[in-house]
């Protein structure tokens, strides 16, 4: 289940403030992933993480009834997979304390609340130089393991400030006994909204991401999605006639260009068939008591909730890099978007979710050991290729 590898986490107060491994930036699943497996290579890594915890996003930015809406064996880190007693979809406390105990496994321990300002590349030195705010870490790698969901997107809508409840964002988002009573607005775009493909997340007893990547074995792309969309349709009817239209795009294929996840259907259209949820057009504005509506219907609401999504942060602190995108995402397409130049990589970013994750890891940690084996700066302890500065 585990790797039988002694783990090795890189400690700077131990080691007097010098390196030798990456610097991993986030401790999410995919910094901890990335971890783990150069550990289990026998490379040392640090991980930096703005928030107090790992998994900050998990377990602070997530609703109480979250569960995984893919089977578990597609959402395991490598080298160690869920408990055998998990049910088949992990609920958000079981996905938690999972990340936990791998972190524990691995004897990862990240330095908390380090929030990263910069990271640039030293042409001259050959070296990553990152500032949080307190300390300057330098090291010959950086692996970039923020992702895609970094910080809640909050869009600009006419009237916003005009409203009289309370407005949030998905992010805040904890359970639904806050709104008892009320009449609640929600603007959605993506996975937490429903304005994308909608599919039953099991098709005759089977999980539908696994049949999905089952058919991709043997099938092209657009096949499968022609597939999955006529089996979505017999199961779950028109969904264009509860307002819920589909893109012409097919949902694998409109996930892999735009990051658009199909939703995966575990009760809400049910509710919008009964007519308790009722799915409008779009949002012309928001008015004091509640909103106007592209077809130019007006209703009132108690309070506004934002299921708009999350975006990368990665332009806000990587300097002088054009791996990325404007937008925070690498340029180069899956599977080559783990690595850049100059000892730069990313895991997380694959629009693949925890599958892609694992295997950005494995990637990287392979790269990243042929080629700490082989420097002899690596090998010698009285020559670091990584270090601490304290900011005083």
């Amino acid at each position: 289940m585990g790797s039988s590898k002694k783990p090795q986490q890189e400690n700077p107060e131990s080691n007097s403030g010098i390196l030798q491994g990456p610097i991993i930036v986030g401790a999410g699943p995919s910094g901890l992933a990335a971890a783990a497996c150069l550990s289990n290579n026998g490379v040392p890594s640090l991980i930096l993480e703005k928030s107090n915890c790992i998994a900050s996003l998990w377990q602070q930015k997530t609703y109480d009834r979250l569960k995984l809406h893919l089977p578990k064996q597609f959402c395991e880190l490598p080298l160690m997979g869920f408990p055998e007693d998990f049910p088949r979809y992990p609920t958000k406390s079981q996905f938690i304390s999972y990340m936990e105990s791998y972190a524990s496994h691995f004897s990862i321990h990240p330095k908390f609340n380090q929030a990263v300002q910069t990271a640039e590349f030293d042409s001259v030195s050959g070296f990553w130089r990152v500032k949080t705010q307190d300390s300057v870490y330098i090291s010959k790698w950086l692996i970039v393991a923020t992702g895609e969901n970094a910080e809640p997107v909050v869009p600009e809508i006419v009237g916003m400030d005009k409203f009289q409840g309370p407005v949030l964002h998905t992010s805040l988002y904890k359970s639904g006994s806050d709104f008892r009573h009320q009449r609640v607005l929600v603007v959605g775009c993506g996975n937490s909204g429903m304005e994308v493909h909608v599919l039953p997340r099991e098709m005759f007893g089977f999980s539908t991401f696994g049949i999905a990547m089952a058919l991709l074995k043997w099938l092209p792309l657009k096949l499968v999605d022609r597939v999955l969309l006529l089996v979505a349709n017999f199961i779950l009817g028109n969904t264009d006639q509860l307002g819920l239209k589909r893109p012409k795009t097919g949902p694998i294929e409109l996930k892999n260009v735009t990051g658009k996840t199909p939703v995966l259907d575990v009760g809400a259209l049910s509710q919008i068939k009964s007519g308790k949820i009722k799915v409008m057009e779009g949002v012309k504005e928001i008015t004091r008591n509640g909103a106007r509506f592209m077809n130019g219907q007006e209703k009132e609401f108690d309070s506004i909730i934002l299921a708009t999504g999350y975006k990368s942060n990665v332009p806000t602190w990587l300097k002088g890099c054009d791996f990325f995108t404007k937008d925070g995402m690498p340029k180069a397409p899956f599977p080559n978007c783990w690595k850049g130049s100059d000892g730069l990589y990313t895991v997380g970013f694959t629009r693949k979710g925890l599958l892609g994750t694992a295997s950005d890891a494995v990637a990287i940690a392979k790269d990243i050991t042929q080629l700490w084996k082989t420097n002899k700066d690596c090998r010698n302890n009285n020559s670091c290729n990584s270090h601490v500065i304290l900011l005083k």
